[in-house]
């Protein structure tokens, strides 16, 4: 009779379990949770005008070096007498300095102007365009440099004012241009106000 051959069962060897992370059986370490990403921030770019003096947050250093001047609120009478004791000491100052120049005067008196048409509270922007010429009156006489008594002085200083005219002009439109611009600023903050107020009120 044939004999079967029996074989001999093999026992397979179970596969070796792989060690466990650090943090333990069932735990994934925050590298590997958690990938970070870093992100490399763009060099500023640095040009001609990039510079820490050529602006400011986006305003020009013109703007900014007006906003660090002065700015006081005259009223009419104020602005006045700025405005006349002003021109009457930069005429002492020419005729001491320059020999009463009147160009120097004429070029002096148009700042003057602007400074008063500035420096007016809201409230009395229309006298700025009147008191530039009074202020102009005022400083010419030392300038005119007139003789032979109230008369001759008179009489000098209405020479003076027929003769220079066109600075006084300018001056006076130099004022009445800041004043007009001035006030139509002054309308449109108002009317952009009651919008505003207008906006915010409940409706029924």
């Amino acid at each position: 009779m044939e004999q079967h051959r029996t074989r001999t069962p093999q026992r397979r060897q179970a596969p070796q379990a792989q060690p466990a992370p650090p943090g333990g059986l069932g735990e994934v370490t925050a590298a590997a949770a958690y990938p970070v990403t870093v992100a490399v921030a763009p060099a500023p770019v640095t040009g001609p005008g990039s510079g820490p003096g050529s602006r400011a947050g986006g305003v020009a250093p013109v703007v900014l070096a007006l906003r660090r001047f002065p700015n006081p609120r005259l009223t009419g009478i104020g602005a006045g007498l700025f405005a006349a004791l002003t021109m009457f000491l930069l005429a002492c100052a020419d005729r001491m300095l320059l020999g009463s120049s009147e160009v120097v005067y004429g070029l002096l008196f148009l700042p003057v102007s602007a400074l008063t048409a500035l420096w007016v509270r809201p409230a009395d922007l229309v006298t700025a365009p009147i008191i530039v010429p009074i202020a102009f009156a005022v400083g010419v006489i030392p300038v005119a440099g007139g003789t032979g008594g109230l008369g001759g002085q008179t009489m000098a200083v209405v020479t003076a004012l027929a003769v220079h005219a066109g600075w006084l002009y300018g001056g006076t439109l130099v004022a009445g241009l800041i004043a007009t611009v001035r006030k139509i600023r002054q309308m449109r903050e108002r009317q952009r106000h009651l919008l505003r107020t207008a906006a915010r009120r409940p409706r029924p």
